[in-house]
């Protein structure tokens, strides 16, 4: 089994946390998160791989062991996201790689995929929405505070903040509940628990309606450049619905789409199944092409 590597790169002076496994010279694939969690998410989905990719998890700032600047300092938007993230390969020598994307991962991927197509050799979505048909009614709060940023609006939003609902996106859908280990929404709750952290994440909330203004873009990006692409989905899912992962077929036909009877966070009950989907997925001509 391939060490897993924990470290740091300095950014433009922001830390950024990653994990990396696997061979130096191996296919790259670059593991974005989404919310509320961090690279660990991909602690069981590493060490199935890492034989054959070079696999590079970070945490997006103000998230995981990333630096977490000051909310006057740095704007939490979708867009400073990536641009911190674009950077981050650089830093880190990825000039040409697959992204796996999950949940906030998803836009941040597909901002970078917008800005330098020729980086990416394909694509691998774990739940991570491009379309409006893959957003459910669980958005509705969300929404209503993208039409009224109130300070009553936002308030109502604290309740996807709490450790109950943490728990509960692990845990929604998932018909053996048994199957979650508590590690990943504990670890998940303290960093929501750090001192301004609900405040980033509400700011998040708030931005990502820019997101979904750019699927039309996302959905173009996939018409013109057609990358090889994966979807892999948590059939279960309360926010990302299996439609939202159907709808790539409609940009992308020859994408392969897999469901899995479970939730959001699929890794934590179908890593060995998703891996071995990847594996499939990632033939030499794709990985290196």
């Amino acid at each position: 089994m391939t060490s897993i590597r924990y470290r740091k790169a300095d950014v433009d002076g922001l830390n950024v946390f990653y994990r990396e496994a696997g061979p130096a010279g191996a296919p790259a694939l670059l593991l974005l998160h989404g919310f509320p969690t961090a690279g660990h998410m991909f602690r069981g989905l590493i060490p199935l791989l890492s034989d054959r990719f070079r696999l590079i998890a970070p945490d997006l700032p103000g998230f995981g062991q990333s630096d977490m600047p000051a909310r006057g300092s740095f704007a939490y938007t979708f867009a400073a996201l990536a641009q911190v993230i674009e950077r981050f390969t650089e830093v880190v020598g990825l000039a040409r790689f697959s992204l796996y994307v999950f949940d906030y991962g998803a836009p941040t991927g597909f901002r970078m995929a917008l800005r330098h197509p020729e980086r990416i050799a394909s694509i691998i979505s774990q739940n991570g929405n491009a379309y409006e048909e893959g957003l459910s009614d669980g958005w509705s709060p969300i929404r209503a505070y993208w039409e009224d940023p109130s300070n009553a609006n936002r308030a109502v939003l604290r309740s996807f903040l709490s450790p109950e609902t943490t728990a509960w996106q692990y845990t929604h859908g998932v018909p053996d509940t048994s199957l979650i280990s508590p590690d990943g929404y504990t670890l998940d709750n303290h960093y929501l628990a750090r001192p301004d952290a609900d405040e980033i994440q509400l700011d998040l909330f708030g931005d990502y309606r820019t997101n979904v203004a750019m699927y039309p873009e996302f959905q173009a990006y996939f018409r013109k450049h057609k990358p090889p692409f994966l979807a892999v989905w948590g059939e279960n899912d309360p926010f990302f619905l299996p439609a939202g992962a159907k709808a790539f077929l409609r940009d992308l036909p020859g994408a392969k789409v897999s469901f899995f009877d479970t939730g959001h966070f699929a890794l934590e009950t179908h890593a060995r199944e998703i891996a071995a989907a990847i594996g499939d997925f990632l033939t030499p001509s794709i990985a290196s092409r």
